[in-house]
């Protein structure tokens, strides 16, 4: 068959296409089946020209559409034409909406009805099944309007909607969970923030969580459908806590916790619904104590552990997957900043697994680090310090704090990261270690002439010099904003502050605190080691003590202020000896 007898060719007609009510779809699937599609026409097109309304009443029309074999443009001049031969839609407003909703309820109570009436006779209510379908697809229009959101609820649709997460036909439900999910798109929710509140005011009251939570455990992921409604369940759990951040805790009392971490652990390969559970994961943790302490309590700190220690030795073979290694991490820091799971990570053998990734050079490297500064600072971090000194972690913290790797840029890493977490390490330690322990973390900055003692000296000057920088333009930008008679409030103090700590100057006062806490370990040689290369490089004990005072004073927040109070003072005895 040559070029010209394809581009003449016209395909068995087939009978007449009936007109089956609302259930156009699945007839126009036969009738593609049959006979070969005109060259030019996908499948996909041709359901185009049927949601078009082409050919719903009868073949006539279908004709035409069959003859048209030119190239692509011909059949879009063709739907343009269908276009302006048509009615022009609706216009969306209050009114439509209003009729759309009373739709909505009719074919629900219907289908329900049908279903009760005819349990065992699919035939009977799968067409109300259909006009269901349809009219919640055609709800999505409502997305476009968040002003007309309160419709929603003072109709009782949102309570409808719910309920229909429980139908007994996953298809309905996982439409749901579609529209839903368009409704609480976060641009959305923006642009009217008064829709927004109502909506999510209503999904809350009738604990759509739960009910959405309930719906994915009897879902299929092997059903490419099915597994698109578990993604956009979890979408719509992210719009609702970025939108709403105060309803994480109850999110997760609501089942969703318990359901992620079963979701985490399945023994099923890495696909994009394990990504997003890692990423709800860690959003409902941050800055929550309530939802960090349910974690713990559900053994989450070891289903945690277990799916990272995947990546102890091997590297995450996608980027995709390695931002789930990133996000698990982030959910194990965040539970470490409740003092109830550090011991749960100590006796879930967590600084072991730390310990190893550290020693095996893979990308877990950087994030390994971060795990172990959150599981060992403060006071709530001692048991975790002197485990780390017993199962020889000085071993493996001090090759990273004498040379920063240089892989670094690989996991996306600063240098400077690195080297915060690093001295905070050591500066937890010097902090919590007694006895033994605390001599061995000494001796080693005694060992090989305190070579470890110089690279502290030599870190000082590097973040002193970059700090005096940052300060150095604050105090002009300063200068500039009094000249222009702008008013240097609280906020602005603050911003200088932050920007302050950018450039380094956090890292600065973990080594300053370092230099004050071997001064005075009783151990001379490192007094005079740090003395030496002060005066030797023109450094000046004042600069320390003043970096010291400021540290003194920014400490402790969200402690007691008992604790605050004698963290002070212990300082502050540091420096005055040093």
């Amino acid at each position: 068959m040559d070029v010209g007898e394809l581009l003449n060719y016209q395909p068995d007609r087939g009978a007449k296409r009936p007109r089956d009510g609302d259930g156009g779809a699945t007839g126009g699937d036969e009738e593609s089946r049959g006979g070969k599609q005109p060259k030019g026409l996908s499948a996909r097109e041709l359901a185009r020209y049927r949601e078009a309304g082409v050919g719903i009443e009868g073949g006539g029309e279908m004709r035409e559409i069959e003859e048209l074999t030119g190239d692509k443009k011909k059949i879009l001049e063709k739907l343009m034409d269908q276009d302006e031969d048509e009615p022009e839609a609706e216009p969306v407003d209050e009114s439509s909406v209003k009729k759309m909703i009373l739709t909505f309820e009719k074919r629900s109570y219907k289908n329900q009805e049908l279903r009760i009436k005819f349990p065992d006779n699919p035939e009977k209510f799968m067409e109300s099944e259909l006009d269901l379908n349809d009219i919640i697809q055609e709800m999505h229009v409502i997305a476009t309007m968040p002003d007309l959101y309160h419709l929603l609820v003072e109709l009782n649709a949102v309570h409808s909607l719910l309920s229909l997460l429980s139908h007994e036909n996953t298809d309905v439900a996982i439409a749901v969970v579609d529209l839903v999910q368009e409704l609480t798109d976060i641009d959305t929710l923006q642009e009217s923030e008064e829709g927004a509140e109502i909506l999510i005011d209503s999904l809350l009251e009738g604990q759509v969580v739960a009910l959405l939570v309930q719906n994915v455990e009897r879902l299929d992921e092997q059903v490419k459908e099915e597994a698109d409604g578990i993604y956009n369940t979890l979408a719509i759990v992210e719009n609702m806590a970025e939108f709403r951040p105060g309803l994480c805790t109850e999110a997760a009392q609501q089942g969703l916790m318990q359901w992620l971490l079963k979701r985490i652990k399945a023994k099923m390969p890495f696909d994009a619904n394990k990504l997003y559970c890692s990423e709800i994961l860690a959003i409902l943790l941050q800055n929550n104590d309530n939802t960090r302490e349910l974690l713990g309590e559900m053994d989450g700190i070891d289903v945690l552990l277990q799916q990272l220690s995947v990546f102890k030795r091997h590297n995450p073979s996608t980027a995709e997957e390695q931002e789930m290694m990133e996000n698990l991490f982030d959910a194990l820091c965040s539970c470490l900043m409740l003092p109830a799971n550090r011991d749960r990570f100590l006796k879930g053998e967590g600084l072991q697994l730390m310990n190893l990734m550290l020693r095996e050079k893979k990308m877990s490297r950087t994030s390994s680090m971060k795990v172990l500064d959150h599981g060992m600072i403060g006071p709530e971090g001692a048991d975790n310090c002197h485990k780390f000194v017993d199962i020889l972690g000085l071993r493996t913290i001090f090759p990273l704090f004498m040379k920063t790797p240089k892989k670094m840029k690989k996991t996306g890493a600063s240098e400077k990261e690195h080297e915060e977490h690093v001295c905070s390490i050591i500066a937890s330690m010097l902090r919590n270690l007694k006895s033994q322990q605390r001599s061995r973390l000494l001796n080693k900055f005694t060992e090989n002439d305190c070579e470890k003692v110089d690279r502290l000296m030599e870190m000082h000057f590097k973040y002193l010099e970059a700090v005096q920088q940052a300060d150095k333009r604050i105090e002009g930008e300063k200068h500039e904003m009094v000249r222009r008679g702008e008013i240097l409030d609280d906020g602005v103090e603050d911003d200088f502050y932050l920007r302050r700590l950018d450039a380094g100057l956090f890292v600065l006062q973990l080594i300053c605190y370092i230099m004050v806490e071997i001064s005075n370990s009783g151990i001379s040689q490192l007094q005079q080691r740090v003395h030496q290369i002060l005066n030797l490089r023109g450094g000046s004990v004042k600069v320390v003590r003043h970096i010291m005072r400021e540290y003194a004073e920014s400490i402790g927040d969200g402690k007691s202020d008992e604790f605050k109070e004698a963290e002070r003072k212990r300082i502050m005895d540091l420096v005055d000896n040093f």
